[in-house]
């Protein structure tokens, strides 16, 4: 296979490209991550919405790079914050990528609200570009849970510890691989984009 034919993920998160590769591995793709260009600029996440902010991280990369991106932009609601933390989930707290900091902030928020008010949603919002920027797909995928009172479970990476799954009585933080990737907002929108990029596969040989 060329080197420029992988499909390069938008994130230099390892967990979250470890877990976009095993939702995609029956597709045999090739894939690469940001890792591999250490020297790339970070895109700007500025938009008010998932979906304007997956958008630009996939154009915008992909111009950088002249390659095929599949980007996302994920994160937890809470009808009851006002829709807080939403697009700032990564960096909820201050930081960006602090899961400890970002877990604490959204369990003193919740601390006065009666169960029935906590429930939550995890988004993820995946856009798929081609070497010249141009977008072929935009796909969303919703999870619905409650935010439980402590943290439960050590799987998984974000608000999963926090993020119960009522049928399941268990947390992404505790529930298997198997069962996240059958459940989660990532595999819901990855589900919507599987016959796009087989369809990329067969017309672009982006592939081997």
């Amino acid at each position: 296979m060329a080197e420029d034919a992988c499909l390069v993920l938008g994130t230099r998160n390892r967990k979250k490209r470890e877990e976009i590769v095993e939702i995609l591995s029956d597709l045999g793709l090739e894939f690469s991550d940001l890792t591999r260009w250490p020297e790339l600029p970070d895109v700007v996440e500025d938009s008010d919405t998932f979906a304007g902010n997956a958008r630009k991280k996939a154009t915008e990369w992909a111009r950088m790079l002249r390659r095929w991106v599949l980007a996302e932009d994920s994160g937890l609601v809470v009808p009851a914050l006002g829709g807080a933390p939403g697009v700032y989930s990564a960096r909820y707290a201050g930081k960006q990528g602090d899961d400890a900091a970002n877990n604490e902030k959204l369990l003193a928020e919740l601390a006065l609200f009666a169960d029935d008010k906590r429930g939550a949603y995890y988004v993820c919002v995946a856009a798929l570009a081609d070497s010249q920027s141009s977008v072929h797909a935009i796909v969303e995928g919703r999870c619905h849970g409650v935010i439980t009172r402590d943290l439960r479970g050590s799987g998984g990476f974000g608000y999963d510890p926090l993020f119960l799954i009522p049928e399941y009585h268990r947390t992404f933080g505790e529930l298997s691989p198997l069962v996240k990737h059958a459940l989660s907002h990532r595999a819901r929108a990855l589900a919507q984009l599987r016959p796009i990029l087989r369809r990329v596969v067969e017309e672009q040989g982006v592939v081997r």
